[in-house]
């Protein structure tokens, strides 16, 4: 694994239970790695003594706290907003050119295919090819963050929009970053589609490629990280954090069929940049 880079998994409160790390470890990453924690984790000796000083990184939620715009007023730090902003400083006190910022839940990443009229899917076995592949495209373009797809984006199998427009102008959960295109989250909750419905507005580039997803346990389902944020407040306010980050092409909505549910809804017609066609042009 190429040594500019390093993976970085964001974790609070689940010292047994970085399923992440063994997922990758599993599927053949050999590359640098740190568990990132903040300095209020009552269990922060407990992920010293599981991983060990060379992979923990902590820092000081306090201090970062006080440069970060959260969008509201609560005095409450419980959020992976403050981390996720730690990133890019740490990145250039180790050195590193890029990184891969992910959450500690993930239980399998793989490769996404279409066989007949079926999508299918495989095991990532080669992780270091699969970074280096994704590092490659990501330093020969104008992007300014990329991700992995997530599970959720194949609904609909072959048929979906992700799998046929191969692109959407979005990231979630995994964030490929690069020290020379820095960039901000802001608010406290919904960060990342804060990130990228506002940077899309502004013309920077968020994208999600179809080629490689990765499974993640679903919101709720596991104690620590921002479980109790979400049980206290629940999606309304979480999806408003959008709305008042990117009004111009955010509202709220109603998400799913049998389950419904308050979610944000995004117009990409007013979020994202269009190039135009030729066809177009004065002659």
């Amino acid at each position: 694994m190429r040594d500019d880079f390093a993976v970085f998994i964001l974790s609070h409160g689940r010292a047994d239970n970085v399923k992440t790390i063994e997922t990758l470890l599993e599927e053949g990453y050999t590359g640098k790695w740190y568990i990132i924690i903040d300095n209020e984790d009552n269990q922060a000796d407990q992920y010293y003594a599981n991983f060990g000083e060379e992979h923990i990184v902590m820092f000081d939620k306090y201090k970062k706290s006080l440069e970060i715009d959260t969008c509201d007023i609560p005095r409450k730090r419980n959020a992976v907003l403050y981390a996720r902003e730690y990133c890019f400083e740490l990145a250039h006190k180790l050195g590193l050119r890029f990184f891969l910022e992910l959450d500690d839940d993930y239980s399998f990443f793989v490769y996404r295919y279409e066989s007949g009229k079926q999508l299918k899917s495989l095991y990532v076995t080669k992780m270091d090819d699969v970074i280096d592949a994704y590092l490659k495209y990501f330093e020969s373009t104008p992007i300014t963050c990329l991700a992995f797809a997530q599970s959720g984006d194949f609904i609909g199998g072959t048929g979906s929009n992700v799998w046929k427009a191969r692109t959407k102008r979005k990231v979630m959960n995994c964030f490929f970053c690069d020290t020379e295109k820095e960039f901000h989250f802001l608010g406290r909750m919904n960060d990342d589609v804060n990130l990228y419905t506002l940077g899309g507005t502004r013309g920077e580039i968020y994208l999600t490629t179809r080629d490689i997803s990765v499974n993640q346990a679903g919101t709720q389902a596991s104690s620590g990280g921002l479980t109790d944020m979400y049980i206290e407040y629940g999606t309304y306010v979480k999806s408003f954090f959008s709305v008042m980050v990117a009004p111009s092409c955010v509202k709220i909505g109603i998400m799913g069929s049998s389950h419904k549910r308050v979610h944000h809804l995004i117009d990409w017609e007013k979020c994202a940049p269009k190039i135009l066609s030729d066809r177009f042009k004065k002659q």
